[in-house]
């Protein structure tokens, strides 16, 4: 970021201090880091106030903050330091990031969905960048703070900005859309997460759908073509992709490995593969392609792309245990859409002789959350030898299949984690693939670690 002061003071109620030849070259809101040449963002939370802080900010290299009115400028603070004033300095912040955006005028990719959003954000990064300049969301800043901050963290030569979209609760996505102003906006799926605060898929649908409001006249909107909750979304600039027939952009000729996935578009030739597992990563790579063909990047570029995409940490990651298992990672965080998309994954899998599910508890699903959990159960198919459920919640799960008397299935219930070492221990083979599938809160990867294969050989 290179921002003039000057321009930052026209968007302020009012400023005080030295206001000459300064740009600045970032926001910072952490007092803790060093911050060279820096706009201060002081925050009013309910356990601290960043106004408290701006002299540590100076020592770290602020050289101008953002100020509420009415709050007290500290002792000290030297006279001719550059304050811009504002009644909210966080709407300051999403309003200078507009204005940054509109400066620099990339063209600007929003992508939200109740899973999914962070790898298809870095799916269409891997085919961007093949052409473009191209900028992207970092970690998890994809709320009213962390994507302005992320607007104002791109440089001035991006061509491309991606930038992820999360919410809990209605109007915040719409807020987002309305400050970014998306060319292509893409809703990856409707799940169930939130439906604490929001009551319903429909309630999640509604908030997700948010993302058009921001959307350029004329600008291209991808979603999920096999969500019933969006077949009304239509019209000459809506993108459906899917597996249905319903779908304007059509996938078909899948083809599974261990190595990943192939697959084609109904309308081409062209065989895309990508070094991922699962259904739902191939129409993540769905909506990829599709904003390469809108970006007018070449077939051989997008290939390109996707063949360079790195699996992020624990999202049906694939590891070598030990006695040559094959262990997937799917823990990064679980629900009943996710959890069933990482069983027909596991499914897929025609190489191994011996499937295991180790499935744990998921959160936040609210007052339905026992029957979500049995519901799991009518996706555990006959290609499965074994399941195992850890933690309370996920004990519904093994007492649903229980119930199911399936001739050819073992099901182990465990209450932690601990308890799940010896029945995984005994399934270890060169034929066997486990699957580990479990919300945020189980941190089931500590579980994966004690059969990773280079945990056997540091021990020798």
């Amino acid at each position: 970021m290179k921002l003039d002061i000057k321009e930052l003071i026209t968007l302020a109620d009012r400023s005080t201090g030295k206001k000459d030849n300064l740009l600045l070259d970032g926001v910072s809101k952490d007092t803790r880091q060093k911050s060279a040449n820096s706009l201060y963002l002081p925050i009013a939370g309910e356990r601290f106030d960043g106004h408290d802080f701006l002299l540590d900010a100076i020592q770290q290299g602020c050289t101008a903050t953002i100020w509420q009115e009415g709050k007290e400028l500290p002792a000290g603070l030297p006279e001719d330091f550059p304050v811009l004033y504002t009644k909210d300095t966080v709407e300051f912040l999403q309003r200078i990031s507009k204005f940054y955006l509109k400066k620099i005028n990339p063209v600007v990719v929003a992508v939200t969905g109740s899973n999914g959003k962070t790898t298809t954000k870095d799916m269409i990064e891997c085919v961007s960048a093949t052409n473009f300049k191209t900028f992207k969301t970092q970690g998890n800043y994809n709320n009213h703070i962390g994507m302005p901050l992320t607007i104002l963290a791109m440089e001035e030569s991006t061509e491309v900005l991606i930038l992820e979209m999360g919410m809990s609760d209605y109007g915040e996505i719409s807020l987002l859309s309305k400050i970014a102003e998306p060319d292509v906006a893409v809703i990856t799926n409707i799940g169930e997460s939130h439906l604490e605060q929001l009551g319903s898929r429909e309630g999640i649908a509604k908030a997700k759908l948010e993302i058009a409001d921001g959307l350029k006249q004329g600008g291209l909107f991808i979603i999920d073509g096999d969500e019933p909750l969006l077949s009304h979304v239509k019209g000459e600039n809506v993108l459906q992709v899917g597996f249905g027939d319903s779908s304007t952009l059509k996938l078909s000729n899948i083809k599974t490995d261990a190595k990943g996935v192939s697959f084609t578009l109904e309308e081409g030739t062209t065989v895309y593969r990508i070094p991922m597992l699962g259904r739902h990563n191939i129409k993540n790579a769905a909506y990829a392609i599709a904003v390469g063909h809108y970006l007018n990047i070449e077939e051989n570029k997008i290939l390109e792309g996707l063949e360079s995409l790195k699996v992020t940490s624990m999202r049906l990651e694939m590891k070598s245990g030990k006695k040559e298992t094959l262990l997937i990672n799917d823990a990064y965080n679980a629900s009943p859409t996710s959890m069933i998309a990482a069983l027909e994954t596991l499914s897929e899998l025609k190489d191994y002789s011996k499937k295991v599910a180790v499935l744990g508890d998921m959160y936040e699903l609210g007052s339905n959350e026992e029957e979500m959990h049995r519901k799991i159960a009518d996706h555990v198919d006959d290609s499965m030898n074994h399941v195992i459920c850890v933690g309370q919640k996920g004990a519904w799960i093994a007492d649903e299949l229980n119930k199911q008397k399936r001739k050819n299935l073992e099901v182990v219930q465990c209450l932690t984690k601990e308890e799940a070492i010896t029945p995984i221990e005994s399934l270890l083979s060169k034929d066997t693939a486990i699957l580990f599938k479990a919300s945020r809160g189980m941190v089931l990867e500590t579980l994966i670690s004690t059969f990773l294969e280079e945990e056997q050989e540091s021990k020798k």
